[in-house]
């Protein structure tokens, strides 16, 4: 019995008929590809500097390769548990609050009947998103001052006593997420309104004819029906759960409070540009992405596992 041939010749002349027949949808694609060509896997070639001494005036070609030497470094440095724990903290305050926020609100602002309340309420909750970080990070200096606002009204309160909140690392925390918050929680839960509105509504009126409040019918049948994209959204969290806002916090940090702000990009952007270190900034970074990775994949197998629902 003779082998079969391999359909190599088939294979591509099919993907020549859909490109010939399709052409104007991969014209269409190209500047995409073109773009993640460029800009994000063009520089990946930088990552060699994360094994090297790397000198600017020889080069990346030219400079002295360490191997792990900065890896090992910055496991050693004493900044290295710091950095650790406040991204850590930072990005799971945001992941264990702010996103079941998000998710609460979406259901709420569904259960509005009143359809001009509903589209105010949406519109004001998405317009902090637009607000540019600068503008933010000025108004948190102003009101977060020893005579501003916010503190005006702790201290009326007897929550603290008169300081300058930024300049109290026990604060910090707090008013990162309190204003991450105000920011995004109206615009994270777009996504979530959105799979809402695809929950089927007879689904709605048999729960209540069945007898089933409102409660009930958001437990057993939106929750149910928005599953999917919830799962989806926290494996994608938890890939980016070593990604903390660099340009806010780098805006609203200094020196008195870097036991709790200093997290691994503001990290990167002092011992690289900064102080120079690029090599050693380099692979701080790739370690970042790396733990980013594994992340990802473990929150993927254990979505697969649990809930039968993954991304990949």
């Amino acid at each position: 019995m003779k082998a079969a041939k391999p359909s190599g010749r088939s294979d591509r002349s099919t993907w020549g008929m859909d490109i010939r027949r399709n052409y104007k949808l991969y014209l269409l694609a190209v500047p995409v590809v073109l773009f993640f060509a460029i800009f994000n896997y063009g520089p990946m070639f930088g990552l060699v500097m994360a094994f090297q001494d790397f000198k600017p005036t020889r080069g990346i070609l030219g400079s002295a390769w360490v191997g792990f030497g900065n890896f090992i470094d910055f496991f050693k440095s004493p900044n290295f548990f710091t950095v650790i724990r406040n991204t850590f903290v930072i990005s799971g305050l945001g992941l264990f609050v702010g996103f079941p926020l998000s998710v609460g609100f979406a259901l709420l602002i569904n259960e509005i009947r009143l359809k001009w309340f509903k589209k105010t309420v949406q519109t004001i909750s998405y317009m902090p998103y637009f607000v540019s970080v600068i503008v933010m990070c000025g108004l948190i200096i102003d009101f977060c001052s020893s005579q501003g606002i916010v503190t005006n009204l702790l201290v009326r309160l007897g929550i603290v006593e008169r300081q300058n909140l930024l300049q109290n690392p026990d604060y910090f925390w707090a008013i990162n997420l309190i204003s991450d918050q105000w920011q995004n929680l109206g615009y994270s839960s777009i996504v979530f309104i959105a799979a809402i509105t695809n929950v089927s509504g007879e689904l709605h009126e048999a729960a209540a004819i069945d007898g089933a409040g409102r409660l009930k019918r958001v437990w057993h049948i939106t929750l149910p029906g928005i599953k999917p994209m919830v799962v989806t959204m926290l494996i994608l969290k938890c890939g980016t759960l070593m990604t903390v806002g660099f340009d806010k916090i780098l805006n609203l940090y200094n020196t008195s409070i870097y036991s709790t702000a200093d997290v691994i990009s503001t990290y990167v952007y002092r011992t690289g540009i900064n102080g120079g270190q690029y090599g050693y900034s380099t692979a701080v970074g790739l370690f970042n992405s790396v733990v980013n990775l594994i992340l990802l994949l473990a929150a993927n197998a254990l979505s697969k596992k649990y809930s039968e629902q993954a991304l990949f």
